[in-house]
């Protein structure tokens, strides 16, 4: 079995080496913007967008011109790279927009001959920039594919995307249904509870003080700069905390179960703005916009792609069914009434008194669906491809 997986490390350049960089990022800007000006004025004139192919005729014509002679020095893959991003962008969604400057600023290697890695010496050498040192903080296995360079809060990375041959893994466990929320990070059929880790919420005061003095700052000075990279730092610190927190879980769960059942949650629709009865439930406008904020600061989908990758890989499967009803279906009789939901921890059935903690149930009903879908996917293919649940799913018994 083929397995693809990235490395990132922090890369330790010298001076000369970033603004080298920098121009070798601004460079793949230019392009990328400049061939997407000339896609929008075919669109607006009613042409079709030009191919991969001309794209390329153009980019060699741009690198030949008086007017933009600094191309030639940046290697030519990078720039291909940036016309295929646009390429896939624009079939995507046929509105992208203009790149900025500092904003995600990254360029790709793809052929081999323009890297090499000495893992011994913790350096890589990449066409027009030579050796770079990083900092190798575990060992790499497999081939490299491609290499990314970003930078982010001032700091550079490098990350390898590797490919290796792997024997099929046999999943162990036994099958397990994952509640999601916000009090409970995660709540297992099997009892374990996950606690919040709250990332955003711990460094909330620390950004909202970074964020009132940079506001302050005239800009484009130098303070301006200073106080623009605390708060990137801050960023970052809280997307790496919630990482962090998401891996540890995810990894302890596929390597447990062989079979994991999720909610299929619509975060974009959850986290709308406070407006309507969806604002009213939860003590109108304000309550809303704290409530959204918890479920942003979850990252429920990031979890659900971890854990998609980590059970394929230990040859397990995930299952995503649909939410509806989870929460207020008693596991014993299968009654399903709003009265049952007591409050948000305290679950009793109307029907026959069952009691138990309302996101526990939430998980039994999880895995129930889960099993559902399976024997369906099992008897008809067709339906493993449409992922439509049985309008029956939690009234069967497993």
């Amino acid at each position: 079995m083929q397995r693809f997986q990235s490395y990132k490390f922090e890369l330790r350049p010298t001076g000369n080496q970033q603004r080298q960089m920098r121009r070798i990022a601004g460079c793949c800007r230019f392009v990328f913007n400049g061939a997407l000006a000339i896609q929008m004025k075919r669109r607006d004139q009613g042409v079709a967008p030009l191919d991969s192919a001309a794209l390329s005729l153009l980019l060699a014509q741009w690198r030949r011109q008086p007017e933009s002679p600094w191309l030639a020095d940046v290697p030519i893959g990078c720039l291909q790279q940036s016309l295929r991003n646009l390429d896939r962008a624009y079939a995507r969604y046929h509105n992208p927009v203009f790149k900025k400057r500092r904003r995600s600023d990254s360029f790709y290697y793809a052929k081999s001959n323009d890297i090499r890695i000495d893992q011994a010496n913790s350096r890589l050498v990449l066409s027009k920039l030579g050796w770079i040192r990083y900092r190798n903080s575990r060992e790499m296995l497999g081939r490299i594919v491609s290499v990314t360079i970003s930078v982010a809060a001032e700091r550079w990375f490098v990350s390898f995307l590797t490919g290796r041959e792997v024997a099929p893994q046999i999943a162990q466990g036994p099958a397990v249904g994952i509640d999601m929320g916000v009090v409970r990070f995660a709540t297992l059929s099997n009892g374990a509870v996950y606690s919040p880790l709250n990332s955003f919420r711990r460094h909330e005061k620390a950004l909202a003080v970074a964020q009132r003095s940079f506001s302050r700052k005239t800009k484009y000075s130098n303070n301006w700069r200073k106080e623009r990279n605390r708060v990137q730092r801050i960023h970052m610190r809280i997307g790496n905390a919630r990482r962090d927190f998401l891996h540890k879980i995810s990894t302890t769960i596929s390597q447990n179960h062989a079979l994991v059942c999720i909610e299929d949650l619509r975060v974009s629709a959850m986290s709308q703005s406070p407006t309507g009865k969806a604002g009213r439930a939860v003590g109108g406008g304000q309550g809303k916009r704290r409530l959204n904020k918890s479920i942003l600061d979850q990252g429920w989908f990031e979890f659900r792609r971890q854990l998609e990758y980590k059970l394929k890989w230990n040859g397990g499967r995930l299952i995503a069914v649909s939410p509806r009803n989870t929460s207020i279906t008693c596991p014993r009789c299968r009654n399903i009434a709003k009265e049952n939901r007591l409050s948000q921890s305290q679950f009793q059935c109307v029907a026959c008194g069952f009691q138990e903690n309302a996101d526990l149930v939430g998980a039994l009903n999880v895995l129930r669906a889960g099993h559902a879908r399976l024997a369906c996917a099992e008897t008809s293919p067709a339906y493993g491809v449409s992922g439509q649940e049985p309008t029956d799913a939690l009234s069967q018994d497993f």
